[in-house]
């Protein structure tokens, strides 16, 4: 039988990650990934973040070129193109489609104060009610940015795009987005179902702007002859799938439906669920946008809470307050040797910058209640992870807040996920079966390019191969030890939020 693959790509701010799925047995064959260093940021000014669209063109090729010879896979036997991206960025093309200024990217702060006053002018019931979110330091607010700071260049801009959109163009020579990838720059009007008219206007943007919009699953492009040629794939490959990275990793953890949670632990924290009808945050402690799945007439949205300290304050510990030489795994079975609570030692994981959870908050991290004569370095070990833990619970809590009822989490066994504390400590606290599972971002894509495709005929089928690593279940036995500690942990942390 003939070979039948799926081809994904993963734009990230650090690479570009690219994998071909084999559509039938939905195996990764390869997967390849560039450059294999960071990727530089370039930042003129403190909180500036910005990269060159070209760059991610440049390593997506090397990447395409890196899997193809390692499956020895012809142009003809990809079928079908899906994208995920680094959300929020902003990417700026005249009218010959060539990039005028360096992407500003997610993790550039500049326009902050463009949406603040937007949403302090429209008011937080327009927005909140329309956009789902305060305007912030979204798509949008950057886009302002350029027009008052730039406008030379603003002059010029033919269409605004996100970084998926870019690499969409450069595969087809044609530019379009989709409603979820609007919604997460702030373009969507969730009440009137449409381009976000007002806030454009605040703006002075004109709505000639705003790319034309496709369906998430569906051809919404083919190769062109140009980028045929260039990356040797087959001209008129179709592009049919294209979603931010978060809703993505959803989409690769098969979580589409109201009351399904995706997870992922790296250096910072995302717990993403889906709710089925349209609600918000008062406070705009999480994110709310489009899932790869919502329509005008099907309410399907991916709320988003994110934690800057994870990962970042695990490799902490283990850097300054862990046993010298001692490896992650080591380190889980060195804490483990300490009971649930920390016997009293709490750890507030807020070290990595200013938290929308706590209202943009910056509270830093802070370890209470140690005794010298009682407490070791295990007991702060064990007191970080659950810190961690204890900050996605109180996340989450805002979530089922907003109607979402949390039974299910879905992760992929990596990162802070391998930690049986971790997850024993989550599930614990939550309530919540972790199911581990082995996939990742471009898989994904690839995936759900199969589905845009029509190669698969709904999700059920794309992901009816995903393998299930394992389940851990609350230990009900344990429950009250965990409940109480996650209280002890919230009292020191309103303490502190009341004196900051």
């Amino acid at each position: 039988m003939a070979r039948r693959y799926l081809l994904g790509f993963d734009v990230g701010s650090s690479s570009v990650k690219a994998s071909l799925v084999d559509a039938d047995s939905g195996e990764c064959a390869a997967s390849a990934f560039f450059p294999e260093s960071e990727a530089p940021i370039k930042a003129v000014k403190a909180g500036w973040a910005e990269q060159d669209p070209q760059s991610w063109w440049d390593y997506a090729k090397m990447s395409l070129q890196k899997i193809m010879a390692d499956t020895g896979a012809t142009a003809e036997e990809i079928k079908a193109i899906g994208i995920s991206y680094q959300m929020h960025g902003l990417v700026c093309v005249d009218k010959d489609l060539q990039v005028i200024r360096p992407s500003i990217i997610w993790c550039d702060s500049r326009a902050v104060p463009y949406g603040e006053k937007a949403f302090e002018a429209l008011g937080s019931e327009k927005c909140l009610g329309h956009l789902l979110n305060s305007p912030g330091n979204f798509t949008a607010a950057k886009l302002a940015w350029v027009k008052e700071n730039e406008p030379e260049l603003f002059d010029r801009v033919y269409k605004f795009m996100l970084p998926g959109d870019y690499l969409a163009m450069r595969l087809s020579g044609t530019v379009n987005t989709t409603i979820s990838g609007l919604s997460e720059g702030m373009f969507w009007d969730f009440r009137e179902k449409r381009v976000a008219d007002f806030l454009m206007q605040y703006f002075g943007f004109d709505n000639s702007l705003v790319p034309d919009i496709v369906p998430t699953f569906s051809v919404q492009s083919e190769v062109c002859a140009a980028a045929a040629a260039e990356l040797g794939l087959k001209e008129g490959t179709p592009i049919s799938y294209r979603a931010g990275d978060q809703p993505n990793n959803a989409v690769s953890l098969n979580v589409f439906n109201p009351g399904e949670i995706a997870s992922t632990a790296g250096t910072s924290g995302v717990v993403y669920g889906v709710l089925g009808e349209i609600n918000y945050d008062k406070k705009s402690r999480v994110n709310t946008f489009a899932h790869v799945n919502y329509t005008k007439d099907l309410d399907r949205l991916g709320v988003l809470l994110c934690i800057n300290g994870t990962g970042i304050l695990n490799a902490w510990v283990r850097r300054t307050v862990a046993p010298e030489g001692i490896s992650y795994a080591e380190m889980n079975d060195f804490m483990a040797s300490v009971p649930i609570g920390s016997e009293g030692v709490t750890v507030i994981p807020f070290g990595n910058g200013a938290e929308r959870v706590l209202e943009n908050r910056e509270v830093g991290c802070s370890i209470n209640g140690v005794n010298f004569n009682k407490h070791g370095k295990a007991h702060i070990m064990r007191a970080a992870q659950e810190g961690i833990v204890f900050s996605f619970c109180y996340g989450m809590e805002i979530m089922q807040q907003m109607g979402m009822d949390i039974r299910k989490i879905h992760a992929g066994k990596a990162n802070m996920f391998l930690s049986p504390l971790f997850r024993d400590t989550l599930a614990g606290v939550s309530g919540a079966t972790i199911e581990l599972y082995e996939t990742d971002g471009s898989v994904g894509a690839a995936k759900g390019a199969g589905m845009g495709c029509g190669i698969y005929k709904d999700h059920d089928e794309a992901f009816a191969t995903l393998k299930k690593l394992a389940v851990i279940e609350p230990d009900e036995s344990r429950r009250t030890a965990y409940l109480q500690a996650y209280a002890n942990w919230k009292d020191q942390l309103a303490a502190i939020v009341r004196n900051n």
